[in-house]
């Protein structure tokens, strides 16, 4: 039976709402009903090419369901269970895997290259980033699904997939926030309305969200924002002007472009850490100098993925959701049909809203 879903065609092209068939799950595979699936902003990294997959593609790795059918040898979920899609599996033989690295897996991605489904015209297509999450049901391998702990709506679930996964991650995981730090979190999309509520609950002091857009304020103090600074040339100097002159223990960038890293490593202070969380192009270059360096004793890290573990962090992300510490509806600017993904990605490159959620 044929499914809707959103395709990619090729690189730079719109997304296609159409009909794909799907086969049964075969050995080592799982099929699951999509109940949401974030919009993130990676996905719209794959449609210009910033991050390349092969196409035809359908798209999304964020989504939450539940299980329709398993093939053989799956065992670990079953039928009727409520599940979390993990769009990075580790392969647990690799040498990051080997290092207890998961989230550097080599193989982590190797999925995104099989045939996966076909358009009802019979073109071959691929599952984007593993998981195909922009349809309303999709054919995975059984390492890409997680059981939901209980306790969590399984709609909002979804984002328990990379959004939240992530800010918690560069949080508690890459930048390893104490209590009573100060916090700078550049860039209030989905990651970073996440990456707010992370420091909030790690036992932030002060926490600074910055944004080009004064329209997201409101949505950044829900999250745990102590103060709002609107991005310009003088965000360092008003964050130091928040901090008695010395900058924050930790600056976190979730938008991927040089200029708001730039920014991040000098709102911290001398011996701070400075950690990039954003995706950003090989265009967007980010220059030292070697007495700068030297001199403020920073460390500047990457974070893929929150360099977190998905099987270990999820019970514990579930268990701040039950506690009313981790609020997902208030990463949510909208919800939307799977029709309306192709606006929600012209929101996303006009710096809009947080995190548009497609509910099927």
């Amino acid at each position: 039976m044929a499914v809707r879903a959103a395709v990619l065609p090729a690189i730079g092209s719109p997304l296609e709402i159409t009909g794909i068939d799907l086969p049964d799950p075969g050995p080592g595979q799982v099929r699951v009903r999509l109940a949401a699936a974030g919009v993130c902003h990676s996905d719209l990294s794959l449609t210009d090419g910033t991050m390349r997959v092969p196409v035809p593609a359908v798209l999304g790795h964020e989504g939450a369901g539940t299980v329709l059918a398993v093939g053989e040898e799956v065992t670990h979920v079953a039928p009727g269970d409520a599940v979390v899609l993990n769009w990075a599996p580790s392969c647990g033989t690799c040498h990051a895997c080997g290092l207890g690295e998961v989230w550097l897996c080599a193989n982590a991605l190797g999925g995104a290259a099989a045939v996966y489904a076909r358009t009802t015209g019979g073109t071959d297509l691929h599952p984007g980033l593993n998981v195909a999450a922009f349809a309303e049901e999709t054919v995975v391998a059984a390492s890409c699904v997680l059981p939901l702990p209980g306790g969590v709506p399984l709609a909002d679930a979804a984002l328990l997939g990379c959004a939240v996964l992530t800010g918690y991650g560069a949080v508690h995981h890459s930048a390893r926030v104490r209590a009573g730090e100060t916090v700078a979190v550049f860039g209030a999309g989905g990651v970073g309305l996440a990456t707010l509520q992370a420091a909030r609950i790690a036992g932030a002091g002060r926490i600074v969200a910055v944004d080009v857009s004064p329209a997201k304020e409101e949505l950044a103090r829900r999250a745990g924002a102590t103060d709002y600074v609107v991005a310009s040339e003088n965000t360092p100097r008003e964050i130091r002007a928040l901090t008695g002159g010395q900058g924050v223990d930790v600056s976190v960038e979730c938008a991927g472009r040089a200029v708001s890293i730039r920014a991040a490593w000098e709102s911290t202070r001398r011996g701070g850490r400075t950690t990039v969380v954003g995706i950003g192009g090989k265009d967007q270059q980010v220059t030292f100098n070697a007495l700068e360096i030297f001199h403020w004793g920073r460390t500047l890290s990457g974070c893929v993925y929150g360099n977190a573990n998905p099987a270990e962090d999820l019970p514990v992300l579930a268990a701040h959701v039950r506690a009313g510490r981790l609020d997902l509806d208030a990463l949510v600017t909208e919800r939307i049909a799977l029709d309306g993904i192709p606006a929600a990605f012209e929101n996303m490159r006009a710096g809009k809203g947080g995190r548009a959620l497609v509910v099927f």
